[in-house]
């Protein structure tokens, strides 16, 4: 039996760089700066409920698995280190666990990620309303094929490197399906709830419509992590 941690997560724009910028802009600009803030707010705590049940795990030995994690050695630490000095808590919560004895693996195929990063820079960058309109599009029709095959290959990753009695963190966006595709005998441990993690993620961008439900999953988001260890993939 080996156990997989798996931590669904919302990116920041620490993490997404110039298409956070643009992210950020954008959900000001549909939701207000009131309900923007209330977001920002919550996802900041939501990582630093992750950050604090992390700063206690034993992490020795243990094998991290990143979305966009393209390499791992030397060069990976690197891009973490990197990340963490731009203000990323992804990036942060994984350079205190790789200090305790963790090792970072590759994660991600470097032909998938550049495909999908691509696209995304080319939105962020439109400068026409029909151009940006038409640039999304393009992302609409691949996105969907792009993302299951990302998670097949993560998936793989984590099934070839993750040996008998060894534990494995995944950090990886709450939209991604990596679960269907992990081998049989993995023992997936959710640190958050997906669904949860998932809903908030698609109802937080209609406040007057999911008022109630927002505000309680805002809550379980910051909350204090407690983990129900889950027997195998097919009980999820």
């Amino acid at each position: 039996m080996r156990t997989l941690y798996y931590v669904p997560i919302i990116h920041t724009g620490a993490d997404l760089g110039v298409i956070g910028g643009e992210a950020a802009r954008r959900g000001v600009e549909r939701l207000g700066e009131d309900v923007w803030t209330k977001h920002v707010e919550t996802v900041s705590g939501f990582w630093q409920a992750l950050e604090d049940y992390f700063s206690a795990f034993d992490a020795a030995k243990v094998r991290i698995y990143q979305d966009g994690m393209m390499t791992d050695g030397e060069m990976g630490e690197r891009i973490v280190r990197e990340g963490a000095e731009k203000g990323s808590k992804n990036f942060t919560i994984i350079l205190g666990l790789l200090k305790k004895g963790a090792v970072l693996m590759k994660t991600e195929d470097l032909g998938l990620l550049r495909k999908e990063y691509t696209r995304l820079l080319e939105i962020s960058k439109a400068a026409r309303p029909v151009r940006k309109l038409l640039s999304y599009l393009k992302y609409r029709l691949i996105k969907g094929r792009l993302l299951k095959k990302r998670d097949a290959y993560i998936a793989g990753r984590i099934n070839d490197t993750l040996k008998d009695r060894e534990t494995g963190l995944l950090f990886v966006g709450a939209y991604h399906d990596v679960r269907p595709s992990l081998a049989g005998d993995m023992q997936v441990i959710e640190v958050k709830e997906i669904k949860k993690v998932r809903d908030y993620q698609g109802k937080f961008i209609h406040p007057e419509r999911y008022k109630d439900e927002i505000s309680a999953l805002s809550g379980y988001l910051v909350s204090p992590v407690e983990t129900i260890p889950i027997k195998s993939r097919e009980t999820g």
